[in-house]
Parts: structure tokens; C-alpha cells; sequence
């Protein structure tokens, strides 16, 4: 079945950059900022909360330590930094859905650090250390280092599709800092197009081959909560990925 996935808890105090409350309702699992990019503590718990109250799982949303550029800078970084930034930030998570009696549902790197990964297999072992400490599965990008060291790994992988952003002729997605809208229609036709032919546009224009096991709204957008109302209704008009 295709879900529908959803960056939260980005905020920092009484400042918050998401839609949460909009979204809970329509998603299937969220992806929980973890402190570094964004979140703090109570944000982190009320999320958490949150989430439960409306029978969505959780996952953890690890990403670079920049809550100046929310995580959206690379950064020069080996695999033992990576490892620990990563096992870091799962814990403070973990150590929330532990006192709310829930488990711990997959991890998604956030930002720049998403596509750092999804270019160096080197750098995803770390996150895929991480995954099979808690036995977790990994969000990512099919055809990209995501999905080939997770596979080596043999650690569970998600295929996911951004309706949202924008992608290079390599599979990956360009992470903007300010994000990127899209009409309606383009929104709707981009999902339904890669669910039931199996590509997307490029930003050069050609044709990239993807598979659609779980679509990403992101809840900083203006737009977000029609995003992800539009994209739940097209998952209901095609609740299966295309094999």
C-alpha cells in the first residue's frame, strides 16, 4: 500500500515552520525533526503525542547540525560523524515514543543530509548502522545510494516520491532553501503520473524512472495542507505502487 509521509515537530519554541495539526488527519506516518535541523525537546514530545492520538506512526528525522540554514547546507562529513549525529538524534526520539509506550516506526534523513547519503554509500552504511540497531526501516530514493546500501545491508527500504520538489537527471531531489510550490494541478498530475507510469520530469526535461511506495509532503510549505489533500485523494484513487 502507498503512504503518505510527513516532515513535523519543526519548530523551536513558540517558532514553528510546519502545519502539523492540518496534516495529522491525512497522513500515515510522520517524520519527527529530531533537534539539529529543528525541534526541541517539548516540540519533540507534544509531536510525539500528537501523532499517537491520531493513530499515525513514527519515524525519526535526523539531519545536519545547521538550525541556521535548517539543514539544508552540506556539510563535510565522515561515516563515524554521520553514524553518531544520526544515532544521536534517533535516541532523543526513541527516548519520547519509550515514555508514550510506541515504537519506533523507520528513519529518514532530513535535507542535505537526505542527499548527501543518497550519493555515498559509505555515508548511508552509517545511517544503516543506525536502522538495524532498532530494527528499523529506511525512507529514501529508489535507484540511489539509499536503496543499494540498504539492500546490501539487508535493511528494509521505502521508496519515496516527492510531489513537491523538484528532480536531477540522477534521482535525487533538489533540496531547495526555500522550498518550491507547485499549482494544484501540477501537484495532482506530477503524483499521478509517477504512480501510474513510473517516471517524473527532470529539471532538464527528461524522463527519470521512480517507484511510489510512499509520498512526502512537506508541512513547512504554504501549501502543505492542500498537498497532502490532494495526495491522499490520489492514493485513494491508486492505493498500490506500480511494480
Amino acid at each position: 500500500m502507498i503512504t503518505l509521509n510527513a516532515d513535523m515537530g519543526e519548530a523551536l519554541g513558540i517558532h514553528s515552520f510546519g502545519n502539523d495539526p492540518a496534516l495529522l488527519p491525512l497522513v500515515d506516518t510522520v517524520n519527527v525533526a529530531c533537534g539539529f535541523h529543528s525541534g526541541d525537546p517539548s516540540t519533540m514530545r507534544q509531536t510525539v503525542e500528537a501523532a499517537l492520538e491520531h493513530g499515525v506512526t513514527v519515524g525519526a528525522h535526523p539531519g545536519l547540525p545547521d538550525l541556521v540554514g535548517f539543514g539544508r547546507r552540506e556539510m563535510k562529513l565522515d561515516k563515524s560523524e554521520v553514524r553518531d549525529l544520526v544515532q544521536y538524534q534517533v535516541g532523543a526520539l526513541v527516548g519520547f515514543l519509550g515514555s508514550a509506550g510506541a515504537p519506533l516506526n523507520h528513519i529518514k534523513p532530513h535535507g542535505a543530509l537526505y542527499g548527501m547519503l543518497a550519493r555515498d554509500e559509505d555515508l548511508m552504511d552509517a545511517l544503516c548502522d543506525v536502522a538495524l540497531h532498532y530494527g528499523v526501516p529506511v525512507l529514501g530514493l529508489p535507484g540511489t545510494a539509499h536503496e543499494r546500501t540498504a539492500s546490501r545491508r539487508n535493511v528494509p527500504f521505502v521508496a519515496e516520491f516527492y510531489a513537491d520538489l523538484s528532480y536531477g537527471d540522477d534521482g535525487i531531489v533538489v533540496v531547495e532553501r526555500h522550498g518550491k510550490q507547485r499549482t494544484p494541478d501540477e501537484f495532482a498530475d506530477r503524483l499521478r503520473t509517477a504512480i501510474t507510469t513510473g517516471s517524473v520530469i527532470t529539471t532538464t526535461g527528461n524522463e527519470l524512472p521512480v517507484r511510489v511506495e510512499s509520498v512526502c509532503i512537506h508541512s513547512d510549505l504554504p501549501a502543505a495542507h492542500s498537498n497532502a489533500r490532494i495526495a491522499r485523494d490520489v492514493i485513494n484513487e491508486y492505493p498500490r505502487a506500480r511494480t
